[in-house]
């Protein structure tokens, strides 16, 4: 009678796609991405160095694999594991601010990886597919707008908290109660949906089971984490050299949140007028030409160029790749969803080693960090031609039209 109730009562689409915007908004927005603005807060503060600032997010790039890897391995349903990693994300968030050794926020930081991951794969399984249900699968653009505005809303905060001489640790508990404000109509939505338990047979079949063409498409998801952690790293340390004004840095990061965020809406357009891997594929050529333009032209404008190129095509390919992996992956996509995720976790701790090796092997008159921005750049080009042979291949045309 309870379930009859329930069902009596369906969810909106409208509702469920705002869920799934604010679960990604809280768990990657703030949970993942808020400390790239309150980095700069705690090295003021006298908290941690730069070194140890890249301890921390080293640890959240190790988490997040590892929460990519065990995502499917846990016998909840999506809704179930989304509460509950949106839940620690908030707790975690608000436990930065807890005083002690840098060992402590190292923890903190690859639980919060974990738990991003998590989120992620989860909300990607319950929102998408609920929208597929309600027949509007096309508004997975708005969902994950989300990701982009949680990083402007956090970027605005701490940019707004710092302005106002707001302690670090202050601000670490204020985001993890933003967080958590977030996530009660995320449980309210997910209270009222049917969600089928993920039991750990199926997930073994599932992962023993590779869908044909899919390969390929992870290696060049993992393309997208090696090539944007580069210029993520890296464009502030040769925006300094160009540009003097600090202010312009405390904005940066909420200027790439609101271009993540609006670029999903235009990635919806064209997705109806072009094959997801066509999108794909040309996100990934404008990105590589943006990771590669301030290795060539060092200057203010290229800078802009690269912040704009990257900033306006992650979520993109994110939205494109996300789909493309549902539409290949039938009727239970999380392991092939948690697989995809980790081989971008992959790409995103490579990047930082390949770049720090290169950094001390300067090359015919290149310095190391131009060069490891062309490294970046040279993948997401091959892997931008790869995708659009593909796109054009007959194979891969019937392929699709079976699977949706």
């Amino acid at each position: 009678m309870a379930n009859q109730k329930k069902n009596d009562r369906p969810v909106s689409a409208v509702a469920v796609c705002v869920a799934g915007a604010l679960s990604l908004a809280a768990a990657m927005g703030i949970g993942r991405f808020a400390f790239t603005p309150m980095l700069p807060l705690m090295i003021g503060a006298g908290q941690i160095d730069i070194a140890t600032g890249g301890w921390l997010a080293a640890a959240n790039y190790a988490g997040y694999l590892i929460g990519a890897m065990t995502a499917s391995r846990i016998p909840w349903s999506a809704s179930r594991m989304s509460l509950a990693a949106l839940l620690l994300t908030a707790a975690l968030t608000a436990a930065m601010a807890l005083p002690g050794p840098p060992i402590l926020w190292i923890v903190l930081r690859l639980l919060a990886g974990i738990c991003s991951a998590w989120a992620f794969v989860s909300t990607a399984v319950w929102c998408l597919g609920a929208l597929a249900r309600l027949q509007r699968p096309s508004w997975s653009s708005a969902v994950y707008s989300g990701v982009g505005t949680g990083i402007a809303i956090a970027g605005l905060y701490c940019l707004a908290g710092g302005a106002s001489a707001v302690p670090a640790p202050a601000l670490w508990l204020q985001l993890g109660l933003l967080a958590l404000v977030l996530m009660i109509p995320v449980a309210v939505v997910l209270h009222r949906m049917d969600a089928e338990p993920v039991t750990k047979a199926a997930n073994a079949t599932a992962q023993s089971i590779v869908p044909a063409g899919t390969r390929g498409l992870v290696i060049c998801y993992g393309v997208l984490g090696f090539g944007y952690i580069l210029p993520a790293t890296f464009l502030p340390v040769l925006a300094r050299s160009v540009v003097e004004d600090p202010r312009l840095f405390g904005l940066a990061w909420p200027v790439f949140g609101v271009t993540a965020a609006a670029s999903t809406f235009m990635a919806g357009w064209c997705m109806r007028r072009a094959s997801r891997l066509q999108v794909w594929a040309v996100a990934h050529l404008l990105m590589g030409i943006g990771v590669l333009l301030p290795s060539l032209w060092p200057n203010g404008l290229t800078i802009a160029l690269s912040a704009l190129l990257v900033g306006g095509t992650f979520m993109v390919i994110t939205l494109a790749g996300v789909q493309e992996i549902r539409a290949r992956a039938g009727a239970d996509p999380t392991a092939l969803l948690g697989r995809m995720t980790a081989a971008f976790a992959l790409g995103q701790i490579a990047g930082p080693i390949v770049s720090s090796l290169l950094l001390h092997l300067p090359w015919a008159g290149i310095d190391g960090l131009h060069l490891a921005l062309q490294a970046g750049a040279a993948t997401l080009l091959v892997s931008a031609a790869w995708l659009w042979r593909q796109a054009r291949s007959p194979a891969t045309a019937k392929e699709l039209s079976h699977a949706r």
